[in-house]
């Protein structure tokens, strides 16, 4: 990790994304690496870190789109009916659970699931964005 922090702002910028997918990445090393190691600007490595993150987040989305119910089914056990009611009972919220995607280990399934559960796009983006960039805000100025 210390070549991305080496990188600066882009550097963040691709640890940042690579954190959001399912590969086991932290971008919290590089972000302090490059803010309190390199001495750069707070506030443009917050903005940085939670765009690269919402890009990485919103690439599971689409993941998440790619699938279908019926492999509930077919690969995981999943009865239709229990699948029709979670996600009836889910989906009113999925747009803005989100927001929730920031949190270590489950953070990617959610952004995935909310893909899945074909939640609008544009909020599931802004909820996530705003997750990140509070999590990225807070990291920066309270560590």
């Amino acid at each position: 990790m210390e070549w991305l922090a080496e990188w600066g702002y882009v550097g963040l910028f691709i640890a940042a994304f690579l954190a959001a997918t399912v590969l086991p990445f932290a971008s919290e090393a590089v972000f302090s690496a490059v803010v309190w190691g390199m001495g750069s600007n707070v506030v443009i490595c917050v903005i940085v870190a939670t765009i690269g993150n919402t890009l990485g987040g919103m690439t599971g989305y689409y993941l998440g789109r790619l699938g279908k119910v019926d492999w509930l089914e077919k690969y995981f056990k999943a009865p239709k009916e229990k699948v029709d009611v979670w996600i009836r009972r889910i989906r009113p919220y999925g747009d803005w659970i989100a927001f929730f995607s920031f949190l270590p280990g489950v953070g990617d399934f959610i952004a995935i699931a909310a893909g899945f559960l074909r939640c609008r796009v544009v909020i599931v983006c802004l909820s996530m964005a705003i997750g990140k960039g509070l999590r990225y805000f807070l990291f920066g100025f309270l560590l």
